[in-house]
C-alpha cells in the first residue's frame, strides 16, 4: 500500500548554519531548507516538511514519524548529541517500512550506524576537489533524468575504504581529482524499510543547489516510499490446528469451497478407507 501524496520529512542537524557565516550565506534557509526545496522542485505533488535537531524530540516525535513516508537525514558536527531515544524511534519506523535517505556525512550518524552494524568510516579530504558521479546501474529508478556523469565542480572528497555492508544495489560511483573512487550511491533494505545512501553534499560547498544532486535526492525519496501499510514485524505463534496431526488435510487449498460432487466423492473415499 502506498500513500498519495508522498509525505517526506527532511531532517537537518542545523548546526553549521548557526555558527559558520559562510555556511549561513550559502544556505540562508539552512541545508535542510535547500534539500527540501530540491525535493519540492522535482516532486511537486509531495508533502514536504522540515525538522531540525534543535526542536523538541529533534522534530521527530512519534506523531511526526507516523505521518512520514520517507525521512531524509543530514548531520555532521553533532552526531553524538542526537538523543538515543529518537534514534531508536526512527529505527523502529524504518524496520516497519518507513523509507530513509541518508546524505553525505550522515554516514556517521547514529541511525545509519545502527542500521548498518559497522563503523561506516571512510577516507576524506576537503580541498575543493571536482567530483564526477558515474551511474553504474542505469536501469534503476533513482537514476531517472540524471546525466552520466554528474559533474560537481567543488566537493569534499570521500574515498574507499568505506566500511559499510555490501549494498543490495550499487547505483553510483564517484571519482575525485586525486584519483580516489567512492561508492557514492547505494541502497539497502532493513526490515520492511528501504534505505538510500548518497554522498554528495557538504556544508562548505553549494552542492545542494546543484540541480542534478537535487534530482537524485528526490528520486531516492520517491524510490524509498513504503510499498504497503506500515507494520513492525513481530513474533507470532502460528496455531497449526488440524494441520498438526494431519487429520482431514487435503492440501494448501483445504479451505477452498468444494462443489457437492467433489465433496461427496471425498467423503466416500474417507469412508472406504476407514472400513479397510
Amino acid at each position: 500500500m502506498t500513500t498519495t501524496p508522498l509525505r517526506i520529512t527532511v531532517w537537518g542537524e542545523n548546526v553549521h548554519e548557526q555558527v559558520e557565516q559562510h555556511v549561513a550565506e550559502r544556505y540562508p534557509d539552512g541545508m535542510h531548507g535547500a534539500i527540501a526545496d530540491g525535493i519540492r522542485e522535482n516532486l511537486p505533488d509531495a508533502v514536504v516538511r522540515t525538522a531540525t535537531m534543535q526542536e523538541p524530540e529533534h522534530g521527530l516525535s512519534e506523531a511526526v514519524l507516523a505521518e512520514t513516508d520517507v525521512l531524509t537525514w543530514w548531520g555532521h558536527a553533532a552526531h553524538a548529541e542526537v538523543d538515543d531515544a529518537v534514534v531508536d524511534r526512527v529505527h523502529k519506523h524504518v524496520l516497519a517500512g518507513m523509507g530513509l535517505v541518508v546524505l553525505h556525512s550522515g554516514h556517521w550518524s547514529k541511525i545509519f550506524g545502527k542500521l548498518m552494524g559497522t563503523t561506516c568510516t571512510l577516507r576524506w579530504r576537503s580541498e575543493h576537489d571536482q567530483e564526477l558521479v558515474w551511474t553504474v546501474n542505469p536501469q534503476h529508478p533513482i537514476t531517472r533524468g540524471v546525466p552520466n556523469p554528474i559533474v560537481i565542480p567543488e566537493q569534499e572528497m570521500y574515498g574507499e575504504y568505506f566500511d559499510v555492508p555490501t549494498p543490495d544495489e550499487l547505483i553510483f560511483i564517484s571519482g575525485f581529482t586525486g584519483g580516489e573512487v567512492f561508492r557514492s550511491g547505494m541502497t539497502y533494505r532493513r526490515g520492511l524499510g528501504k534505505i538510500f545512501y548518497f554522498s554528495p553534499g557538504d556544508q562548505d560547498f553549494p552542492v545542494y543547489h546543484h540541480p542534478d544532486v537535487r534530482r537524485v535526492v528526490a528520486n531516492g525519496a520517491e524510490w524509498a516510499r513504503p510499498e504497503r501499510e506500515r507494520e513492525l514485524p513481530t513474533l507470532r505463534r502460528y496455531d497449526l490446528g488440524e494441520y498438526f496431526d494431519g487429520q482431514h488435510y487435503r492440501g494448501p487449498f483445504d479451505d477452498a469451497p468444494e462443489d457437492e460432487e467433489h465433496g461427496a466423492a471425498a467423503d466416500a473415499a474417507e469412508t472406504a478407507e476407514a472400513r479397510a
